[in-house]
């Protein structure tokens, strides 16, 4: 199976980027499933609904998020209705939404897409190991879905790389989101899970982390409050993820390749991956 991961959307010019990449790589590789981490999307904070259905008609299949869920209110009213559209899976019980979804590929195989946000310098939330491991246990890799992938949405990467061992050898992949730098530390592990800190962010890399420089030139410098709430930068982004090729009989990993396109980071040579 062939799985695109793109790391956090970060307001109009990573959504720009989704909408120009995601068709061609979808037909290029023939990708089987295309998972996007949204929670940035509008406008820096949050996502719409109309951005959703946006998404999907670009061709992406399942959408994660993290800390920011919420930002926007409306989706508080409407998550329930839109099974692709995940929030953290050890977010409270009564919360709206849900933390995992299985999606069926067009050629009828399942990927379970799991989204848990981390703790340490995050929200207190729920234990997210021992949330990821009651959804492992229901659904077993490779007798009740074909592959599995597990955005992990946090700060600290010593959290992310203790998840990348706990899940190794009984999911496809552990990524991690929410910083906006994409990490190298790309490979796959002992037992066979693929493994990144961080995906990168969909957005402006002439920023910081994707909002315009002056605000927070500002906070930092001045160690006062923003005068202004901090916006999106409006340069071209560039699409940072990863691609994953599993094994269909084990649903492990065989082969994981970073993706970086557009924007003013070091580009990817699609030409270079070969993916069998």
């Amino acid at each position: 199976m062939k799985i695109l991961f793109c790391g956090d959307v970060m307001g109009r010019s990573g959504r720009d980027v989704i909408e120009h990449h995601i068709p061609k790589l979808r037909q290029r590789f023939q990708l089987d499933c295309v998972i996007v981490n949204g929670e940035n999307a509008a406008n820096g904070f949050g996502i719409t609904q109309t951005i959703c259905r946006d998404f999907y008609k670009w061709g992406v299949d399942v959408i994660t998020t993290g800390n920011h869920i919420w930002d926007q209110r409306e989706i508080i009213g409407t998550i329930n209705s839109d099974k692709r559209l995940l929030r953290p899976v050890n977010y409270p019980d009564s919360s709206p939404g849900q933390g995992y979804v299985i999606h069926t590929t067009a050629k009828g195989q399942s990927v379970l897409v799991i989204n848990a946000m981390a703790r340490l310098f995050m929200e207190s939330l729920d234990d997210p190991f021992q949330s990821v491991e009651g959804v492992l246990k229901k659904y077993p890799m490779p007798h009740a879905v074909q592959a599995i992938v597990l955005d992990f949405h946090g700060e600290a990467t010593s959290e992310k790389m203790a998840m990348g061992h706990f899940c190794d050898g009984r999911v496809s992949l552990v990524v991690g989101t929410h910083t906006h730098v994409p990490t190298i530390d790309h490979r796959i592990m002992t037992g066979g899970t693929a493994y990144q800190s961080d995906a990168g962010m969909c957005g402006d890399y002439d920023s910081v982390i994707g909002m315009a420089k002056e605000m927070p030139l500002y906070k930092f410098t001045k160690r006062l409050p923003s005068p202004e709430r901090p916006l999106p930068a409006k340069g071209e982004a560039t699409l940072c993820g990863l691609l994953l090729v599993t094994n269909d009989a084990t649903g492990l990993a065989e082969k994981i390749f970073p993706i970086r396109l557009g924007g003013c980071l070091s580009q990817t040579s699609l030409d270079d991956i070969e993916i069998g």
